[in-house]
C-alpha cells in the first residue's frame, strides 16, 4: 500500500511540474510577443529587454521541461541510472542564462545613462503590468513543492526574476511620465540587473556542485552518518558517498562494518537491520541506497527500493 501511495504521489508531481511548465510556457510566449510588438509600436526598448528576458525565460522553461520529462523515464541501456542527471544540466544552463540576462540588463542600463530613451508610459505600462501578473501566475502553477527539486526551482526563478524586471519598468515607465526623469529608468534597470545576476549565482553554485557529485544541499551528512552509526550492531562506516540522481532524488553508497553478536543479542537479522536502514534514510529524503554489510568473511549487499 505504502509503495502504491509514493507510485501515485510521485505521479502526481510529474503531472503537475508537467503542466506548469506547458503553461507557462505557453503564457510567457504570449507575453513576449506582446511586450516586442508595443515596445516596438511605441520606441520602448526598455520594454523590448523585458521581452527578451521573457524569451530568455521560455528558453529556459523548454530547456526545464524536456529535462523534467527525461529525468522521469526508466533506466535502459547504457543508461543504466536513467536520465534524472538532465535535470542538473539544464538547471545549469538555466543559471548561466539568468547571469547573461542580469549582465545585459546592467550593460544596457549603463549605455542609457548617457542615451536617455524616451517613453510613452501608458502602453509600456500596462505592458510591464501584464508581465508582472503572468510571471508570477507561472510561478504559482508551479505549487510549494518546486523547493525540492533545482530543475523546478531554476524555472521559479526565471518567472519571478523577470516579474521583477516588469515591476522596474513599469515604475520607470510611471515616474517618467509623470515627471520626464528619463534618467530613473536607467538607474532602476542597473539594480534590477544587479539582483538578477546576485540570484544567478547562487543557483550556478547549487547547480555545479549537484554536477560533480557533492551532496544535496538538503541533506546533512553528519545526520546520515550519525544515523548509520547508531543502526544496531554498527561500528564502523567506511565508504560513505551521497549524491543527486537528479535534482529531486538522492543517492547513497556505504559499507558498515558490523558486529554479528550484537545483531544475535537483539534478534536481529542483516535483512532486518538493512530494511531498518532503508526507512530511516527514506526518512532524511534517500531513497535510493546500497548498502554492504561486513563482519570479518561475511557480508551482504542489498539494493535500496528508489
Amino acid at each position: 500500500m505504502g509503495g502504491e501511495h509514493g507510485h501515485s504521489h510521485g505521479h502526481h508531481d510529474g503531472a503537475q511540474a508537467s503542466r506548469a511548465f506547458r503553461w507557462s510556457i505557453a503564457l510567457n510566449s504570449g507575453l513576449t510577443a506582446l511586450q516586442l510588438l508595443i515596445g516596438f509600436a511605441f520606441g520602448s526598448l526598455a520594454l523590448i529587454g523585458d521581452a527578451l528576458h521573457n524569451l530568455g525565460d521560455v528558453v529556459g522553461l523548454v530547456l526545464g521541461w524536456g529535462a523534467d520529462r527525461l529525468s522521469r523515464q526508466p533506466a535502459r541501456g547504457r543508461f543504466t541510472y536513467g536520465y534524472g542527471r538532465s535535470t542538473q544540466m539544464a538547471s545549469l544552463i538555466n543559471g548561466l542564462l539568468i547571469f547573461a540576462a542580469g549582465v545585459v540588463v546592467v550593460v544596457e542600463a549603463i549605455q542609457r545613462l548617457s542615451h536617455p530613451v524616451p517613453l510613452v508610459a501608458a502602453p509600456v505600462a500596462w505592458a510591464a503590468a501584464a508581465g508582472i501578473l503572468i510571471n508570477f501566475v507561472s510561478a504559482r502553477l508551479f505549487g510549494h513543492d518546486h523547493h525540492h527539486d533545482l530543475n523546478q526551482r531554476a524555472a521559479v526563478l526565471h518567472l519571478l526574476t523577470d516579474a521583477a524586471v516588469s515591476v522596474a519598468v513599469l515604475f520607470s515607465a510611471v515616474i517618467v511620465g509623470l515627471t520626464g526623469w528619463l534618467w530613473l529608468d536607467a538607474v532602476t534597470a542597473m539594480g534590477v540587473g544587479g539582483a538578477v545576476i546576485w540570484s544567478a549565482v547562487g543557483l550556478l553554485r547549487e547547480a555545479i556542485a549537484l554536477n560533480l557529485d557533492a551532496a544535496p544541499r538538503g541533506v546533512d551528512l553528519g545526520a546520515v552518518e550519525t544515523l548509520l552509526r547508531q543502526l544496531p550492531g554498527v561500528h564502523a562506516i567506511e565508504e560513505l558517498h551521497v549524491w543527486g540522481l537528479s535534482t529531486s532524488r538522492t543517492a547513497l553508497t556505504a559499507h558498515l562494518q558490523v558486529d554479528p553478536a550484537a545483531l544475535a543479542s537483539q534478534q536481529l537479522s542483516r535483512d532486518d537491520l538493512l530494511g531498518r536502514a532503508r526507512q530511516q534514510l527514506a526518512d532524511l529524503g534517500i531513497r535510493k541506497c546500497t548498502l554492504q554489510l561486513e563482519a570479518g568473511n561475511i557480508s551482504s549487499t542489498s539494493p535500496g527500493r528508489g
